[in-house]
């Protein structure tokens, strides 16, 4: 195996080293962007949270709150969704106003943003005094020590500044018990991910029933691997299942004896122009035949199809008020809300009329999208404005004149548009 070491290899490092500070260089002249525009966009106008703009809190007590509508129009300009740039604008403005040391180390390109924010992001909480303690104990050193250090001085800040706060986080972590499904993440398969903490003896006694039924489904005659069987094992547990009593275990016969407590309902909409695959009504992941196949095989899974309807098809009707017929189409189109870079689900969203119904805009599919509450309150108050390009695909423009075409692939940023 060669090792060059010659100039070509020195080249290489040098440009490796100044990409990486001209990174550094851009990213900080991003931060000092940010920072002018929340500048120019501060208030302490409270407002109705439900109607119209208004200032919002996004980083800890003296920070300074920020225009919501602005918030949102700078999300669009930095390519990020109206929740990720309250995050990072949050991040921004607690390191800027209430981390000071940290912010210096920020500023000299000693310290990476994204270990500044990370930090950020933890002292938001705190109290003033609390932030500022923090500061003071790793500002002068944050770029070399650990995040475990670090998060062992967050915790000491909240201990004496909130012992309240920390007594509660102690509760809190003392019964850290959970266990999650994420249904919303289903692969082709139809597979899920199962993830928990369990209380010591709760995860010994699951572990016991869990190994049990996957013995018995193997002595049943199963081929599947030992994680396979024990995935089956959880399946049948929560359906009610009882165990399989073996009456002539030596010629290898059973039956099974069944306590099915409750149906599980899946909702699928098959797609005539895709070979094989279906799509979850709720989390929209698309799902192979087969699985649905083995699915509508199981006497306690109730499985109901849809086709889909022909989404070329014009909807119209003579009211203000969206019916199903039109807003499922619209969600089976769009998936999501339709501003630039949100990923809020369509199934959640307001249908908004493009040409307002009080301007004669339509309830019909050419006139609907899905919004996000949050962003049919922008596009109602804040100046916003967009326009039906085609089924799916609609061109945003900003009151500040920059411009987004959101279709099924994304967002993608346009030149901004001429001003007269």
């Amino acid at each position: 195996m060669s090792n060059p070491t010659g100039p070509e290899a020195s080249a290489v490092l040098a440009q490796v080293r100044a990409g990486k500070a001209d990174q550094a260089k851009a990213e900080l002249d991003t931060l000092h962007g940010v920072l002018k525009w929340c500048t120019l966009h501060t208030t302490t106008d409270e407002g109705e949270a439900s109607f119209g703009d208004h200032g919002i809190p996004l980083a800890g007590d003296g920070a300074p709150w920020v225009s919501e509508f602005a918030v949102m129009e700078l999300g669009a300009a930095l390519g990020m969704s109206t929740d990720a740039a309250k995050r990072y604008v949050g991040a921004t403005l607690e390191t800027r106003y209430r981390l000071l040391r940290i912010w210096g180390r920020v500023e000299a390109m000693e310290l990476p943003f994204y270990k500044a924010r990370w930090i950020a992001e933890h002292t938001m909480a705190l109290s003033s005094e609390a932030a500022a303690y923090v500061d003071q104990a790793v500002g002068f050193c944050a770029h070399s020590v650990s995040y475990a250090e670090i998060e062992r001085q967050i915790t000491a800040a909240q201990a004496r500044f909130d012992p309240e706060a920390a007594e509660k986080a102690r509760r809190l972590a003392a019964d850290g018990r959970r266990l999650e499904v994420h249904k919303g993440e289903v692969s082709i398969n139809g597979t899920v991910e199962v993830t928990g903490t369990l209380d010591y003896v709760d995860a010994l006694d699951f572990d016991t029933a869990i190994s049990r039924r996957a013995a018995e489904i193997k002595a049943a005659g199963s081929e599947e691997s030992l994680d396979v069987r024990r995935s089956i094992a959880a399946g049948d547990l929560a359906r009610g299942y009882d165990s399989l009593p073996f009456e002539d275990a030596a010629e290898g016969g059973f039956e099974a004896r069944c306590a099915r407590t409750s149906t599980t309902e899946v909702v699928v909409h098959v797609h005539e122009d895709l070979d094989g695959v279906g799509r979850l009504g709720n989390t929209r992941t698309p799902v192979l035949a087969q699985t649905i196949r083995t699915w509508c095989g199981n006497p306690d899974t109730r499985v109901i199809v849809k086709p889909v309807r022909d989404l070329a098809d014009h909807v119209h009707v003579a009211a203000y008020e969206v019916p199903d017929r039109l807003r499922e189409p619209d969600e089976l189109v769009d998936h999501t809300c339709v501003f630039p870079w949100c990923t809020r689900p369509a199934a959640r969203c307001d249908i908004d009329h493009t040409i307002p119904h009080a301007e004669g805009g339509p309830t019909c599919s050419c006139n609907t999208a899905p919004l996000c509450r949050g962003h049919h309150c922008l596009k109602t108050h804040g100046r916003w404005t967009y326009d039906v390009l085609d089924r799916g695909t609609y061109l945003w423009h900003s009151p500040f004149g920059h411009a987004y075409r959101r279709d099924h692939t994304g967002t993608t940023p346009l030149e901004p548009e001429r001003r007269p």
